[in-house]
């Protein structure tokens, strides 16, 4: 037995039996002993085979079964296919595709699969061609459907009822077709027979909730169990208002690093302004008599405002201006609230003041009162009341009223337009100027974006136009905020890069590489003495902190290193007119910290301190006696201070909210 086993092969597994020879003892003894079954247990066992037979059959009768429904599924059911299907199912063909294209790639797509001259297969050609060899389940499932997704679509696209029938008769000229929309009636007749259905699950359902009415607690329990949960917080960026979408960063031409002990340091050059000599410039004298009072002191707009002026002011065309600082963006707001004065003036030159209300968005209180005061004074020979509306200071009702240009926060004005009862001068909103709309990425965002739908909604429900005008820093995706403000890009988008910038900003990013606490914040002091000392005596410069104690502390340091290297005559000689200003001025100070400071040349400023020394230290350095002023972002909200060198010392501040350090946000 052994020696056949060797030899040949198990009918059943293929490979060589090999019997050991305890195996082979063991199994002689049970073949010399036989097993005698009586007949009923053999009848038994002979009924569990066909049992057992019986059940492999209906198993693989389901099996079967189940093969037929998966190709009965594979076919696509025309009641899914409405006039954007192909859109929404294909997807981007590109990382940064926008909504226009997308739409122009969904009808390339459809008029390949409705060209009756290409079969099948140069359609699938052409189509993996266009989604450069990507999406192949959705060409797979087009051309196989090609036809019925062609006729849906045109069904779902018509327009009227007549232009349905005239496709639908179309469609019953062919037998392929005739399918189609037999296969669309008989779905529909069947949704028919089940409507009676739902209706009883309906009033199963509502006589189930009255039930719970008097259950309260279940029913709670039952609602959490069954409600849709949408956790926001797990959709969000991480990054919050940090989040880049850029795939990569480049630095400008000329931009080089250097390798310091404890830090590295990144230099960018100044953007090289454009020669605009000979660039075309409205005069002030151009412009209509009426509008000329606002722009008393000017001859003639710069070349931002004037290549702005004709949208601006001479269309109602929603505008979004990305411009860099200082460019004049708060003159093209001008330009814009002067057209909508003209849209409400007689031929006699009178106003009707009471026929429109202008909104100014500005997002901080600081900037409010800025924009109230310079608005106020410019408009004066109009009679047009200029009012701030912010959560420190409320308006009347009549007050609101007789004003025609309301100043206010994004916040404040986000809860305005909530309240059904303040819809009567909601109404008369005319003009909607959102300044700062690049804080649409920050955290406050999310203001923004209700306020502008808010509008938009308002637009399509009264069918009254309100124009909505951003201004913005330069943005790199200005083409997304254009199409959110429903800014046409031909007609009212308009940006301009930093060659625009009227004073060129060279820019340097210091990065501390230092781990222990101590010994950065050391480092960092020595690096704003360092970048101080190159300016020392030739240019001003204004240093900021992000805590009112930090300015004391970085003053005192960087003036105590200057002491130490004998470098204070660089600040102030010793006899020196500004000198004797600041020691007499200094004996009238009442915080400590700046009495100390300000014979020295040095200043700190924060929202801490007197006002009378915030007034003093601001115009000390306004004339020139303060070389070096420490301060907080309070001073560059509410305060306009021109430095030649600007230093931020640290680009993390605290967020007690979160309990941990977090990025400086874009506003500050």
């Amino acid at each position: 037995v052994e020696d056949i086993a060797h030899d040949t092969l198990d009918s059943t597994i293929g490979v060589s039996v090999v019997f050991e020879e305890d195996e082979e003892s063991d199994n002689n003894d049970e073949l010399h002993t036989r097993v005698v079954k009586s007949k009923e247990e053999q009848e038994q066992d002979d009924a569990e085979e066909e049992g057992q037979e019986t059940a492999v059959k209906g198993a693989l009768a389901t099996v079967d079964d189940d093969d037929e429904d998966v190709e009965e599924e594979e076919g696509l059911d025309p009641h899914v296919i409405d006039a954007y299907w192909i859109q929404r199912e294909m997807g981007p063909l590109d990382d940064n595709e926008e909504a226009e294209e997308a739409q122009k790639n969904a009808e390339r797509v459809l008029d390949l699969l409705s060209d009756e001259a290409m079969d099948d297969q140069n359609v699938e050609k052409q189509l993996v061609l266009l989604f450069q060899y990507k999406n192949f389940e959705f060409i797979k499932t087009v051309c196989r459907n090609r036809w019925k997704v062609v006729y849906c679509t045109r069904l779902a696209r018509a327009e009227n009822e007549e232009e349905r029938r005239g496709i639908e008769s179309q469609m019953q000229q062919s037998p392929t077709l005739s399918g189609i929309l037999e296969e669309l009636r008989s779905t529909t007749a069947r949704q028919h027979q089940q409507t009676d259905t739902k209706e009883f699950k309906k009033q199963m359902r509502s006589a189930e909730a009255s039930a719970r009415s008097l259950h309260p607690f279940a029913a709670q329990e039952d609602d959490l169990k069954t409600r849709n949960i949408l956790e926001l917080e797990s959709i969000s960026f991480e990054q919050g208002g940090h989040f880049m979408s850029n795939k990569k960063c480049e630095l400008p031409p000329g931009s080089f690093r250097q390798q310091r002990k404890g830090f590295e340091e990144v230099h960018v050059p100044a953007v090289k302004p454009k020669d605009q000599s000979g660039a075309d410039r409205i005069k002030i004298a151009t412009l209509p008599k009426w509008a000329q009072p606002a722009f008393e002191n000017y001859t003639s707009l710069n070349v931002v405002q004037s290549k702005m002026y004709k949208a601006a002011f001479q269309t109602q065309e929603n505008l979004l201006l990305c411009a860099p600082t200082g460019a004049g963006k708060t003159e093209v707001a001008m330009l814009a609230i002067l057209s909508e004065l003209g849209q409400h003036m007689s031929e006699e030159g009178v106003l009707d003041l009471g026929s429109f209300k202008i909104v100014y968005v500005a997002p901080m209180k600081a900037l409010v009162q800025e924009v109230v005061t310079n608005l106020g004074a410019r408009l004066k020979p109009y009679n047009v009341t200029v009012s701030e509306l912010t959560g420190d200071r409320q308006m009347t009702k009549s007050q609101i009223t007789d004003t025609q240009i309301i100043v206010t926060t994004p916040e404040k004005w986000d809860i305005v337009t909530r309240k059904s009862g303040d819809r009567t001068y909601t109404q008369q909103v005319r003009l909607l100027i959102i300044d700062e709309i690049h804080l649409l990425h920050d955290d406050r965002g999310p203001v923004l974006e209700a306020i502008v739908a808010r509008t938009i909604r308002q637009i399509e429900s009264t069918q009254e136009m309100i124009r909505i005008i951003g201004l913005s820093a330069t943005l790199p995706n200005y083409k997304d905020v254009a199409h959110f403000l429903r800014v046409s890009r031909d007609a009212g988008l308009f940006h301009f890069d930093n060659s625009y910038r009227p004073v060129p900003l060279q820019q340097q990013y210091i990065g501390v590489t230092e781990k222990k606490p101590l010994k950065r914040f050391q480092l960092m002091n020595e690096i704003c003495y360092e970048k101080v000392m190159e300016q020392a005596g030739k240019n001003q410069v204004l240093i900021f902190t992000h805590s009112r104690k930090e300015t004391g502390k970085t003053a005192r340091a960087v003036r105590d290193m200057a002491l130490q290297a004998d470098t204070l005559g660089r600040f102030l000689r010793e006899d020196s007119a500004s000198r004797e200003i600041l020691t007499t001025e200094a004996e009238n100070v009442k915080h400590g910290e700046l009495k100390d400071l300000l014979p020295y040349g040095f200043g700190m400023h924060h929202a801490g301190m007197h006002r009378r020394d915030r007034r003093l230290v601001e115009d000390l350095f306004r004339d020139g006696h303060i070389q070096v002023l420490v301060c907080t972002a309070t001073l560059a909200w509410g305060v306009n201070l021109p430095a030649h060198t600007v230093i931020i010392k640290g680009t993390q501040i605290y967020n007690p909210e979160k309990g941990k350090w977090t990025e400086l946000s874009a506003l500050d």
